[in-house]
């Protein structure tokens, strides 16, 4: 995505390159087996492109936008409510857009503040001042509530919150203290190594407050987060691991924006949706992935034949991102029997030519299976581009998502 978006920021501060991650004990890792089988997807050749349906056009949404990880929800009238980020230095945050695809779109940012969450068509309360809130998640609860989920980015904070609303307009943060995840970069993980062994070395310039605890090692993940609630109550994350590579390693790749990490997809499981109590590795590189294949993250779609996954494909040698099929009966042990792009790139320059990032899940609407994609023209690390630097918000439908 866009180079001063958060991949810059997790790079500077990562500083794999620099030194600040070590590679702890049992760097081979060895991932679950994925198969093939289960019911075979439509070929790549149905999806139908409907081109971009929403960019950057304010100033508060930064040099970019993005709804990776974000829902797009129905509304009356062949209307969408579009869930999205804005990125970059300067501007950027969570928002909503509503309109009819191909037409015009109203956007709704949020309104943040530090105390009771602002009377705005989008208020988010009880988040600390500095805090920037990234890739939203919305989720309509069971019993009528909703919740967001998001990742919030301040000085030495890089952590995933939940915040309940009772009207759907007003979010209250819930425990900026105890939050959902943590990334390895947040001042709370200082000093604990994840479960691949990923530590930050580097000394923080702030002092944890006494009553925000340590970060459990099982809570600590990437930022490329996917969060549900299942028919029964219970809640899932999809989120990414990070496997140390020691230089040397045919899988450590310098030109990557985090060399010496190799990405893996972990589920969490939960039932309140606050509390992750599990974490299973379900997908990693095995015998039939070529060396520099990575994965990014896994949007789900649960239907009654089974889940469908939207796996981010990285390679990243290349340094390209691709939408890639996979499926599971239940959500933890997983089958890839594609191993390629599911939804094709565009051809140079357009603006979905070097990598496409899924959002949170398809939606089945009037005969057709509806997604709504970030497609970028420029190299993951940011170092090449087809053309001027562009990222926005696509659609794409297909009568089927079945052979």
């Amino acid at each position: 995505m866009n180079p001063t978006d958060r991949r810059t920021f997790i790079a500077s501060s990562l500083g794999a390159a620099a030194g600040a991650l070590f590679a702890g004990p049992g760097c081979v890792h060895r991932g679950p087996k994925t198969t093939g089988g289960g019911p075979p997807p439509c070929p790549p050749g149905a999806w139908r492109k409907h081109g971009v349906v929403l960019e950057a056009t304010e100033a508060w949404e930064g040099d970019g936008i993005q709804s990776f990880t974000s829902p797009a929800e129905p509304r009356p009238g062949g209307a969408w409510r579009i869930w999205y980020t804005g990125t970059g230095k300067v501007g950027g945050g969570i928002a909503y857009a509503e309109g009819v695809p191909g037409g015009p779109m109203k956007k709704f940012p949020a309104q943040c503040s530090a105390g009771e969450p602002p009377d705005a068509p989008f208020g988010l309360g009880h988040l600390p001042e500095g805090w920037r809130p990234k890739q939203v998640v919305h989720v309509r609860l069971r019993d009528g509530r909703h919740r967001i989920y998001f990742w919030a980015h301040g000085p030495e904070i890089l952590r995933y919150l939940a915040a309940d609303s009772d009207d759907g307009r007003r979010y209250r943060v819930l425990d900026p203290l105890r939050p959902v995840l943590y990334h390895p970069n947040d001042r709370a993980a200082q000093g604990v190594p994840s479960p691949d062994g990923v530590t930050l070395r580097k000394q923080l310039n702030r002092t944890r407050p006494a009553a925000e605890p340590l970060a459990p090692a099982r809570l600590i993940s990437n930022d490329a987060t996917n969060a549900y609630q299942l028919a029964d109550g219970t809640f899932e994350l999809y989120s990414v691991g990070l496997v140390p590579v020691p230089r040397g390693d045919p899988a450590y790749f310098a030109h990557d924006n985090a060399p010496g990490l190799l990405r893996v997809i972990d589920r969490y499981t939960s039932g309140d949706g606050l509390n992750f109590e599990t974490r299973a590795r379900i997908i990693a590189r095995d015998a039939g992935d070529p060396v520099d294949q990575q994965f990014y993250y896994l949007a789900v779609t649960r239907t009654p034949r089974g889940c469908v996954g939207m796996l981010g494909h990285y390679r990243c040698e290349a340094q390209t991102m691709d939408l890639e099929w996979c499926y599971s009966p239940d959500g933890a042990v997983w089958q890839r029997p594609l191993r390629r792009a599911w939804l094709p790139r565009g051809e140079p320059p357009a603006v979905d030519s070097y990598g496409i990032y899924a959002n949170s899940q398809l939606v089945q609407r009037d005969g057709q299976w509806h997604l709504f994609y970030t497609g970028v023209n420029s190299a993951h690390n940011g170092r090449q581009s087809h053309g001027p630097r562009r990222q926005a918000i696509l659609y794409a439908t297909t009568p089927s998502i079945w052979a």
